[in-house]
């Protein structure tokens, strides 16, 4: 599959082909020809009066008028300046990310870039060719300045990259893989610096995380409903129905389906059982759950509206103006991902509290102790649960908003910054987090429902039952954890959770 890069084409599941399984991009020659009409318009008004960008400085250097003969210099200077990040740098799949993203803006035409610019990144994208980004140094306005000078330093040739699973010059790279460094003309040193394209990318990636997420939560919930032998009777439609959030009736119908023919379930139906209720943790999941589906529909909105927008500054109309304007600020993206890493901390913050209940004897319903094998000298999975806790209080800390920040800076010109990198950021820790809790639970419901035997559990968790313990061996004497909870993470970042439930014929939403 190859993506047809024409601009405001560009969806979420096109972010993610291109971070995540490095699918190639090809500039439309619709995309080739906005960029050309843009470009003369630049060019034009390089011979006039000043422009900002064009022929001025930045930012607080836009009164400085630029000589015809230093502009090209003026752009790579900018470039380097602006390449001033520190830090570890930030993952492969972010930089992709980026860089596509930022094609896509100048494939738009509005930036007034040449056309060999947007191919320039392009190719670097199917050349496997990442630059190195070190994760500190966006405000979120004028957007991702220091990523995206890194970014662009390596069209320059210059700087470093990733590419063939190494760290190397940009120079050496380029030329192993047949490419040219492009000297940058008028505006385009700016074009190639000022957007949102890392903080869209990172929140369409985390987008695509949540949805898995939400899904595989539902879904090992559904397995702690046996462990605990809970009801599933909250879950049912009509009860749902009555309280009409789209997402809370999404959930409740995930867990009806995966609890659908539960032996485990059906043993205890029954007029001798004296429970009235479950616990909060368990009969409102969906309400949890389906709020954390809706905050999702609402960012995914906010990312669909920035997928179709021209962030740059200044923006070349199609009426020859250039004009200024704050289209760069990541206030609606930093809102967004705020709000995400909210909810999102939730799945994590009630999975906690599930697991909980299962390994505290006096309110599992006759489960051992931590569920361990000998009680008293084996400790189950008792620090499993521990680990779990310490990432539900860390998601506390990350769920505060960044957005709500700001520093001036800039000589006061850029007085007012999103902070927007931060908050997605923080938003990616909250979803590892999150992914981590609930691999814990799945092999803590899953040890439940071994212990529930003879009674069988329902074809569906059976099915994700069974997949754990081709990674993890079930109930026994205790044994080194940690590999184990970190091979149900990666069930978790596989596909293998979705197949086998397609296998049983199980689709979730």
């Amino acid at each position: 599959m190859t993506i047809q890069l024409d601009g405001p084409g560009v969806t979420i599941a096109n972010v993610v082909a291109v971070a995540r399984r490095g699918e190639r991009v090809e500039l439309t020659p619709a995309a080739l020809d906005a960029m050309e009409t843009a470009r003369a318009t630049v060019e034009r008004l390089a011979e006039g009066a000043p422009n900002y960008g064009i022929s001025t400085g930045f930012g607080a250097l836009a009164t400085v008028s630029i000589p015809p003969e230093r502009r090209r210099a003026l752009q790579a200077a900018l470039v380097r300046s602006h390449a001033a990040g520190m830090g570890d740098p930030v993952e492969d799949e972010v930089v992709r990310a980026m860089m596509l993203l930022r094609a896509r803006t100048l494939a738009l035409g509005y930036s007034g870039a040449r056309p060999l610019v947007a191919q320039g990144m392009v190719d670097l994208l199917n050349a496997g060719i990442s630059p190195v980004v070190p994760e500190y140094g966006s405000l979120g306005a004028s957007g991702d300045l220091a990523p995206l000078a890194h970014g662009a330093l390596a069209l320059l040739g210059e700087g470093e990259v990733d590419h063939d699973g190494r760290r190397r010059p940009a120079a050496n790279a380029l030329a192993d893989a047949g490419l040219e460094p492009i000297v940058l003309a008028e505006k385009e040193g700016l074009a190639v610096t000022n957007g949102t394209d890392a903080i869209l990318g990172m929140l369409c990636l985390a987008i695509d995380d949540t949805a898995r997420l939400l899904v595989q939560a539902d879904a090992i919930t559904a397995m702690t409903v046996e462990g605990l032998l809970a009801t599933a009777s909250p879950f049912a439609a009509d009860l749902q129905a009555i309280r009409p959030q789209p997402g809370q009736a999404i959930s409740a119908a995930n867990l009806v389906t995966m609890l659908a023919g539960s032996p485990i379930v059906a043993s205890h139906d029954t007029p001798d059982d004296v429970r009235v209720q479950d616990a909060y943790s368990i009969r409102c999941t969906p309400s949890v759950h389906g709020a954390v589906r809706d905050t999702l529909a609402h960012c995914t909105s906010v990312a669909g509206y920035e997928l179709a927008s021209a962030i740059d500054n200044p923006m070349v109309l199609p009426d020859g103006r250039v004009e200024s304007c704050g289209n760069f600020h990541g206030a609606p993206l930093g809102f967004a991902a705020d709000f995400l890493a909210i909810a999102v901390s939730e799945i994590g913050a009630i999975a906690e509290r599930r697991m909980d209940r299962m390994l505290d004897h006096t309110r599992s319903q006759g489960l051992p102790p931590f569920l361990a094998e000998e009680v008293g000298v084996d400790s189950g999975l008792m620090i499993g649960h521990y680990t779990a806790a310490a990432m539900a209080s860390d998601n506390k800390r990350l769920a505060a908003p960044a957005s709500v920040d700001s520093l001036p800076t800039s000589g006061m010109q850029e007085d007012h910054v999103s902070m927007a990198w931060l908050a997605v950021r923080k938003l990616r820790k909250v979803i590892d987090n999150v992914r981590r809790i609930l691999a814990v639970e799945y092999v803590c419901a899953a040890r439940a429902i071994d212990l529930r035997a003879p009674l069988e559990p329902s074809p569906a968790t059976d099915a994700l039952h069974q997949l754990l313990r081709t990674e993890v061996a079930g109930p026994g004497p205790d044994r080194y954890l940690a590999p184990e909870l970190a091979a149900a993470e990666e069930l978790l970042r596989s596909d293998r959770f979705a197949e086998v439930l397609a296998d049983v014929g199980v689709t979730l939403h």
